[in-house]
């Protein structure tokens, strides 16, 4: 009988972050291309799969929901222990995908709807991960040395929302491995984490994170537990069609690490920059910088944001190897059949740059006034180090029930004086964002991701060129002209000739 009973107590234990079997579960194809030159790519079988916070959760065999709304069923989870053996995350399937949650895919190129009324409750936005042709694992992206590229259209996007592709340091398997109470793994969408140690997250480390709930006041969808999760990200791509940003977040962190107290870095105890993480992460945003007719809606822009394009996005190494420390991140575009590169810093003690280095990290923050976590927490260097042992790609949709995405598109913080540098951060209004409007007002707002590459340096893009020659500013003869001041025009037609030598 007390070996019948131990194997029983044992038994209860392993049971954990379970799999339900009321729906399928399938994934959506969308193919990456690995390319290693111009012209020489191969196609990886590659998907995405729907992130945990999305799925149902329901009682093990049967239908009895453990979450509705933003509440935890105080019967089934009245403790993290007993509320992880007593639910389970079910599948999606292919009815799920567009009719509830609004995603859709050709097998290259994915749409995320806004707002989704499905058949028991409106969906809002999405989150997705690539997986690997495995469909088990995520697909980890090892990135120095390296660019990606995407094409992507936000002509649907208004002022308060967010289109947003970036990585994150997730673990392959989901955290299964890590996480013996997580019998989910990636094929669900489990092990979510990012910069922002979100709290939100319905399970964290592979056990219900709803011990201490507070259900938002204003996301009729959402809460607050007790744990966070924490890792490095890289943003890549935030943006709607008024405004865009790119972003490195480091933290003092390797993989994602569940977070309590102050090392979450909570705003609502104001230990924003005690935590783990930078949450403001260095961004470059064109608006912000000083460049207000580089991106925006309309031909009078240099990109173009009622049309498609296709974004670069290149990580630099000091030594031009794979294992080199990250010293830059550079971006550039396509539309139209031409290269665009990225817009020139315009702001006082900014040195003229069109990418994210250190010294515009540390530049940009003394003239700002921000707090510079993102030195603290070790900078692009730490940066390279997760972007080295390889990170997972997020594709999502979203709007802001924190700051109306206001840090993104508009004023912020509002409390700043827009003639201030780095307050006004697009062209939106600052009664702009609310989500409760944007719910109502554009629930047919949608972005499309498509043609995802990964590859060598000038691999991945139409008209891309040869690797950067170390021995020219920003790499490429176009990239160095691009950085010529204008004025006055001496200076201008000097650093001209100049490029003209370093960059044969």
């Amino acid at each position: 009988m007390l070996k019948l009973l131990l194997l029983a107590v044992v038994a209860a234990m392993v049971r954990g972050q379970l799999t339900g079997n009321l729906k399928g579960n399938i994934e959506l194809d969308m193919k990456l291309s690995v390319c290693t030159g111009p012209g020489s790519c191969v196609t990886e079988n590659t998907a995405v799969t729907l992130d945990h916070n999305w799925r149902w959760l329901h009682k093990v065999g049967d239908a009895t929901n453990c979450y509705t709304g933003n509440l935890w069923d105080k019967t089934l989870c009245p403790d993290p222990a007993t509320c992880t053996q007593n639910c389970c995350l079910d599948g999606v399937d292919a009815v799920d995908w567009p009719g509830t949650y609004g995603v859709t895919s050709t097998g290259s190129e994915l749409t995320l709807k806004f707002v989704t009324q499905g058949p028991y409750s409106k969906n809002i936005g999405s989150r997705t991960m690539l997986l690997d042709s495995s469909k088990s694992s995520y697909y980890m992206f090892k990135l120095l040395n390296r660019e990606f590229t995407f094409d992507v259209d936000v002509s649907n996007l208004p002022c308060g929302l967010n289109g947003a592709l970036y990585f994150v340091e997730m673990e392959k398997d989901g955290g299964m491995a890590s996480h013996p109470t997580n019998k989910a793994g990636a094929a669900f969408g489990t092990g979510y984490c990012d910069a922002q140690c979100p709290h939100d997250l319905k399970y964290v480390s592979g056990e219900a994170n709803c011990n201490e709930w507070k259900p938002s006041d204003n996301d009729a969808n959402a809460g607050f537990g007790h744990y966070g999760s924490c890792c490095m990200e890289m943003d890549i791509w935030e943006a709607n069609s008024m405004a865009t940003a790119y972003t490195p977040h480091p933290c003092a962190t390797t993989g994602p690490v569940r977070c309590e107290g102050k090392d979450c870095g909570d705003n609502i105890t104001g230990e924003r920059y005690d935590g783990l993480c930078d949450k403001d992460g260095c961004d470059l945003n064109s608006w912000r910088m000083g460049d207000r007719t580089f991106f925006g809606p309309g031909a009078n822009f240099k990109v173009d944001s009622t049309k498609p394009m296709t974004v670069v996005t290149q990580f630099i190494t000091s030594d031009g190897s794979d294992t080199g420390e990250l010293v830059e991140i550079r971006r550039l575009y396509v539309q139209n059949g031409q290269v665009i590169q990225n817009a020139v810093t315009n702001v006082n003690g900014v040195d003229t740059t069109d990418s994210i280095t250190e010294a515009l990290c540390t530049q940009s923050k003394v003239v700002f006034g921000d707090a510079d976590d993102f030195a603290d927490n070790g900078g692009l260097k730490t940066m390279g180090e997760a972007l080295g042992r390889g990170m997972v790609l997020i594709m999502s949709l979203w709007d802001d029930h924190d700051a109306n995405m206001l840090w993104l598109d508009s004023d912020y913080p509002l409390s700043g004086d827009p003639a201030t540098p780095g307050i006004s951060r697009g062209p939106c209004g600052r009664d702009t964002g609310v989500p409760a409007d944007m719910e109502a007002n554009y629930p047919n707002s949608l972005v499309k991701f498509s043609n995802l590459k990964v590859g060598t340096l000038g691999s991945t893009y139409p008209g891309g060129m040869d690797p950067p020659n170390p021995n020219c500013p920003g790499g490429t003869i176009d990239h160095c002209q691009a950085l010529c001041p204008q004025q006055p025009q001496a200076i201008h037609d000097g650093c001209i000739q100049e490029c003209d030598t370093l960059c044969k």
